[in-house]
């Protein structure tokens, strides 16, 4: 298995852990302090065990090879597997919402020092994965661990609401301001409508990449400068290029002299593919379509 690959699947795998024992240390100090705002943390991170599953398990049919099937690869099974924790959060999004809402009509219940500690925990402990996370993520261009990590700064903000709002259950407590022991509810509609935005984020840009969106212009251009340099190119009459996964698929239109022959004209397909895959690593493909070019 190729270094990256290795390093994509143990941070994967390090999330899976973190969210286990994160889910069941919070709803067991949510259960005992009868803490609203940390089960409600808790929940959201047993949603992650199954959004990290699903990326997890995306990312292993993403790496197998071509097949009769796929001829293209199974690249877009990262875009699902994105899709999917997408939809878990706007799923905790609504869940941490409501429960936020509620919880403003109730009466609240007594700070916990030990809910303090375990929620000031989980935001240090999730930034970290979320830095870890999307470092590697960007680095291999994979979609299912940049959206795991896009879940780990999810969990940070609804943590830091859990701290923001028991802190300010305290500090209502000790100087007998009676309204700031709903702060933890209140810090929990903000964090619901963060979640909420990133959860929308993350599902349009798997819709874009599934619905074969181009690359950004940026991204074109490049591409573009590189088969100009190519010795016998005449004229570039189509670029194109879509993600597929971790990988990009390039294809081009592209005007050479008509009286060359075959060999030539396939020679100067390779010299374009080879000069675009050595300059962009993550370009699994280039597919090069041949027109006639004449001086008049």
């Amino acid at each position: 298995m190729h270094v990256n690959n290795k390093s994509s699947v143990w941070a994967i795998w390090l999330s899976l852990i973190s969210n286990i024992l994160l889910t069941i240390t919070k709803i067991i100090i949510g259960l005992i302090f009868n803490s609203e705002v940390l089960m409600a943390d808790g929940v959201h991170n047993a949603g992650d065990i199954i959004a990290t599953i699903a990326a997890l398990s995306a990312m292993r049919i993403s790496k197998l090879p071509a097949d009769e099937d796929h001829p293209y690869g199974h690249g877009k099974a990262e875009v699902l597997g994105s899709g999917f924790v997408a939809f878990i959060l706007v799923t905790a999004a609504l869940y941490i919402g409501y429960h936020a809402v509620a919880a403003l009509f109730h009466e609240p219940s007594a700070p916990s020092l030990i809910a303090l500690i375990a929620s000031a925990v989980s935001v240090v402990w999730k930034y970290l994965l979320y830095v870890y996370t999307m470092r590697i993520g960007r680095s291999t261009n994979s979609k299912g661990l940049i959206a795991t990590a896009h879940d780990h700064i999810a969990d940070v903000y609804a943590s830091l609401a859990a701290v923001v709002g028991i802190g300010l259950a305290f500090i209502g407590k000790a100087y007998d301001i009676y309204w700031l022991a709903y702060g933890d509810a209140a810090a929990g509609v903000i964090v619901s409508l963060l979640v909420l935005k990133l959860g929308i984020e993350m599902a349009k840009e798997s819709f874009d990449i599934l619905m074969e969106k181009t690359v950004d212009q940026h991204m074109l251009s490049q591409y573009t400068a590189l088969i100009e340099a190519v010795p016998g190119v005449k004229r570039i009459d189509r670029v194109r290029a879509r993600e597929h996964g971790h990988y990009i698929l390039v294809d081009a239109r592209i005007s050479v002299h008509g009286e060359l022959t075959i060999q030539q004209g396939h020679d100067i397909s390779r010299a374009i593919k080879k000069s675009i895959m050595d300059q962009h690593s993550d370009v699994d493909e280039v597919l090069i379509h041949l027109n006639p070019w004449y001086e008049n």
